[in-house]
C-alpha cells in the first residue's frame, strides 16, 4: 500500500522524564504520544496545546531523509521544532526514520550502488552529528515484502540479503547501533498485523537472531479500523511469543467518518495495546481532522473534539490505563544485550562461537548466563562475554533457542532471546586445504568445506563459470600482523555490470572489508585483468572468516591477493587531461611520483580500478585505450623502495565519442622542398594529407 506522507523525528540527549499529572497518560513507564501537525506541534484553533495531552512526540514528515536532504549536501532540520519542544516540556521523542524505500531523496537514484552506500553513511554520520544522543529511533522501515519502490535500491546499496537473507538490515541496525547505543532501536512496518504477519515476524527474528541492536519492534496500526478484537489478540501473541521483545504501536489511527464508529474501534483495540506487559507506548497518527495521510482519522474537527477523544480521555484517567505494566520501566532503556553468533546456521557436531553483548545504562553488571534451550551453557563474570557452543550429535534439525540472562549486582535481572538453526549434513566447517597465510592470495575455488548455507551458497569450484548473484562463500584465512590491507583481484568480464564486496560476519558486527566493487569490463570473459582495492578496515592478527559475496554476478574471478598497505610519504599526481577523447584513442596517462625518504620503484596505473599499465622509470607513463564511451576514474599508486604505497586521488577522463578523436604524436618525412596549397599547408612527396582532430590541423604522412 503506497501512501505519501509518514513519520517522525526530534531529538537530543538522554531520555527525558515521564509525564506530568495534566497529560493524558499519567502511567510512569508508558508513553501516549502523537505526531506533528503540518510541522507544527501545536495545532491551534482552539485545540489545547500539545504538552497538555500528549508526553511523546514524532516528526510526521519533518525529519525523513527527503525533507533534510533534498538537495544533497544541503540539510534542513525542520525536525529542531519538534525536538525542542519537546525538551522545553520534559518528554520524550523518537526519530522517524533513517532508512526507508520511500520518501528518500530523488537524487540518489542517479547514483552507483557504491556511492549511495557512502550517502547512506554520510546521512547517518549527519543525524549523529545534529542529534548525538536520541531516545528511540525508527532505524528502518517498512522493508516487509519489497512493497516500496525504493527498497531493492536500499537493499544493494546496503551489500544485499547476503548469507542471512537480511544482510542490508543488520547492516543498518549495526550503522545505527554504533552511532546510537543508549537509544531504543525499532524496526517499523505497516503490513505487521493484517497483511503480512509471518514475514514481519521472519523478518524482525533474524535481525534478533543474527545478534544486531534491535531493541523493540514497532506496529504501525494503520491497518485496523474494522479489525475485530479476537482477531488483534490473536496477532499480538503470536508475535509476542516468536520475538519476546518490547513492542511499540507506532502510528495508530481509525479512519472513521462517522463518529461512533470511530469511538467504537478505540474502545476495542486500545487497551488491549495499551495493557499488554510488553508494549512500552503508544503513538497516535495524527489528532487534527484531515491533517494526515487519511482524511477521517483525526480526534478534533473543527476545534472540537471527537467523540473518540473523549473516550481516550475517560479510558487514560482509569486505573488499568495508569497501572499498566511496562517492558521499559521509567520509559528508558537500562539493559542493550544482544546474542550473536557466529553464524546462523551450524551442523551437528560442530562448534558455534557466541558473543552475548551486554551493557547496564545505570547498574553492574555480575554475571551474564547464557542458555540453548533449557541448558545452561556459560556463565560468563568478565566482558567479553563470549563462550563456544558444541553442538551435540545427536541433535535434531531445526531452530534452538537461546537466551541471555543478565544479572546486575543489585539483583536485577534482564533477559534476550536469539536462535540458531542446526541443520542436515555431517560435514563441519573447515579449510578447504592448507590455510591461506596473508599477506598471500585466496584462489577462488578453494572456498571452506561444508554444507551449503553455511560455509557457501550458489558456488562452484569451477572458475570457468561466471559467478551469480547472490552467490556467496567462505574462506578461512590466518593474518600474519595487524595492519591495513590492499588487494588484487584477478577478473574477467564481457560487460561492466559487475559487483562484489568483502565481508566478515564477526562477534561483533557485519563488517563490510570492501567498497561495493564494481566490475568493468576487461575486454572479454577470457581477457583476466587485476582489480584493485583496499580494504576498509584494519586486519587483527590471526585467525579470520572472510566471506565474497557476489552482489550483480555475470563475472568471472579467479583469485583475491592481498597485502599489507603502508602509506609512504612525498606525492602521487595523475596530470590532467586536456583534450576530447573517444574509443580507440591511445591517451597517454602521465603521472608525477616523488618520495621524500626513499625512490619510487614502481608506479601501476588503473582506470576505474583495473590495472592498465606499470612504469619503472620517470617519466612515469602508460597508454591507456578506452573502450566504453564513458566517464574513467584513473588513478595511480607509487610504491617506493621500502614497499610503502602513494595513491593519487582521481582524476577524470570524459570519452565522448566512440570512435577516436585525439592524435597524440605525427611524424612527417618533410622534402627538402615543400610545395604548399592554397590553405598554406606542404604537399608534395612525403605528405598525404591533412587530418583535423579536436580543432587543430595534422599533416600526416
Amino acid at each position: 500500500m503506497q501512501r505519501i506522507i509518514k513519520k517522525s523525528l526530534l531529538l537530543t540527549a538522554l531520555m527525558l522524564p515521564a509525564a506530568t499529572s495534566a497529560q493524558l497518560s499519567s502511567n510512569p513507564d508508558k508513553f501516549l504520544g502523537n505526531i506533528t501537525t503540518r510541522s507544527n506541534v501545536d495545532a491551534g484553533g482552539g485545540v489545547p496545546s500539545y504538552y497538555t495531552l500528549w508526553n511523546q512526540i514524532t516528526c510526521e514528515n519533518e525529519s525523513k531523509w527527503a525533507s533534510v536532504e533534498g538537495t544533497q549536501g544541503v540539510f534542513n532540520w525542520g525536525c529542531d521544532r519538534a525536538f525542542n519542544y519537546a525538551k522545553q516540556h520534559d518528554f520524550t521523542y523518537k526519530y522517524h526514520a533513517l532508512l526507508w524505500g520511500a520518501q528518500y531523496p530523488n537524487w540518489l537514484e542517479s547514483l552507483s550502488p557504491k556511492d549511495r552506500y557512502a550517502a547512506i553513511t554520510n546521512w547517518f554520520d549527519k543525524v549523529k552529528e545534529k542529534y548525538n544522543t536520541l531516545p528511540m529511533i525508527d532505524v528502518v522501515n517498512e522493508a516487509v515484502g519489497m512493497h516500496q519502490a525504493g527498497n531493492p535500491m536500499m537493499k544493494e546499496s546496503l551489500g544485499g540479503g547476503g548469507k542471512t537473507g537480511y544482510d542490508w538490515l543488520i547492516k543498518a541496525f549495526d550503522m545505527a547501533g554504533q552511532r546510537w547505543p543508549d537509544a531504543i532501536l525499532i524496526y517499523n512496518d505497516y503490513n505487521s498485523i493484517r497483511w503480512d504477519v509471518d514475514n514481519y515476524i521472519t523478518l524482525v527474528q533474524t535481525l534478533r537472531d543474527a545478534g544486531a541492536p534491535i531493541d523493540a519492534y514497532g506496529n504501525q496500526s494503520h491497518e485496523l479500523s474494522d479489525i475485530s478484537t479476537n482477531e488483534l489478540t490473536t496477532v499480538l501473541k503470536k508475535q509476542q511469543d516468536a520475538l519476546k521483545m518490547p513492542m511499540y504501536i507506532t502510528e495508530l489511527d481509525i479512519d472513521k467518518a462517522n463518529d461512533n464508529q470511530q469511538k467504537t474501534q478505540y474502545e476495542k483495540i486500545l487497551p488491549l495495546m495499551w495493557e499488554a506487559p510488553y508494549c512500552a507506548g503508544v503513538t497516535l497518527w495524527g489528532y487534527i481532522h484531515g491533517s494526515t495521510w487519511v482524511d477521517n482519522s483525526g480526534l478534533y474537527k473543527n476545534g472540537k473534539e471527537r467523540p473518540a477523544m473523549t473516550w481516550i480521555k475517560e479510558y487514560m484517567a482509569t486505573d488499568a490505563a495508569k497501572n499498566a505494566v511496562s517492558p521499559y520501566p521509567g520509559m528508558k532503556k537500562e539493559a542493550s544485550i544482544y546474542i550473536r553468533p557466529a553464524a546462523l546456521k551450524v551442523v551437528r557436531g560442530d562448534v558455534l562461537p557466541i558473543k552475548v553483548h551486554a551493557r547496564l545504562a545505570t547498574k553492574t553488571i555480575e554475571k551474564v548466563e547464557l542458555y540453548v534451550g533449557n541448558e545452561l551453557i556459560a556463565t560468563m563474570t568478565e566482558a567479553p562475554y563470549v563462550t563456544e557452543f558444541a553442538v551435540p550429535s545427536d541433535f535434531s534439525a531445526g531452530w534452538k533457542e537461546t537466551k541471555a540472562v543478565v544479572t546486575a549486582t543489585d539483583g536485577s535481572t534482564y533477559e534476550r532471546y536469539g536462535r540458531f538453526s542446526v541443520v542436515s549434513g555431517s560435514t563441519k566447517r573447515q579449510p578447504y586445504g592448507e590455510v591461506p597465510q596473508l599477506p598471500g592470495t585466496i584462489k577462488m575455488d578453494e572456498y571452506d568445506k561444508g554444507v551449503s548455507g553455511i560455509t557457501y551458497h550458489n558456488a562452484s569450484r569451477n572458475t570457468s563459470t561466471s559467478v551469480k548473484t547472490d552467490q556467496w562463500m567462505d574462506y578461512t584465512v590466518d593474518v600474519a600482523e595487524d595492519g591495513y590491507y590492499s588487494f588484487d583481484a584477478t577478473v574477467a568480464s564481457a560487460s561492466s555490470n559487475g559487483r562484489f564486496h568483502l565481508a566478515e560476519y564477526g562477534l561483533d558486527s557485519l563488517s563490510f572489508l570492501t567498497e561495493l566493487m564494481e566490475v568493468p569490463m576487461t575486454g572479454g570473459n577470457d581477457e583476466w585483468k587485476t582489480l584493485h582495492g583496499n580494504l576498509l578496515t584494519k586486519l587483527t592478527a590471526g585467525r579470520h572468516v572472510l566471506t565474497l559475496l557476489i552482489d550483480q554476478g555475470g563475472f568471472y574471478i579467479k583469485d583475491i591477493t592481498l597485502n599489507r598497505f603502508e602509506e609512504g610519504d612525498g606525492s602521487c599526481l595523475v596530470r590532467a587531461f586536456d583534450e576530447k577523447y573517444g574509443v580507440g584513442d591511445n591517451i597517454t596517462v602521465a603521472v608525477k611520483a616523488t618520495s621524500k625518504t626513499s625512490t619510487i620503484s614502481q608506479v601501476n596505473f588503473y582506470a576505474d580500478n583495473l590495472l592498465i599499465g606499470s612504469d619503472t622509470e620517470s617519466p612515469y607513463e602508460c597508454v591507456f585505450t578506452p573502450t566504453e564511451k564513458r566517464t574513467y576514474g584513473i588513478t595511480a599508486i607509487s610504491i617506493n623502495a621500502e614497499g610503502k604505497q602513494k595513491v593519487s586521488k582521481v582524476r577524470y577522463l570524459d570519452v565522448t565519442s566512440d570512435t577516436p578523436l585525439a592524435i597524440h604524436s605525427v611524424e612527417i618525412d618533410q622534402p627538402e622542398t615543400p610545395a604548399y596549397n592554397l590553405m598554406g599547408m606542404p604537399v608534395g612527396e612525403g605528405y598525404r594529407g591533412i587530418v583535423i582532430k579536436n580543432g587543430k590541423k595534422f599533416v600526416v604522412k
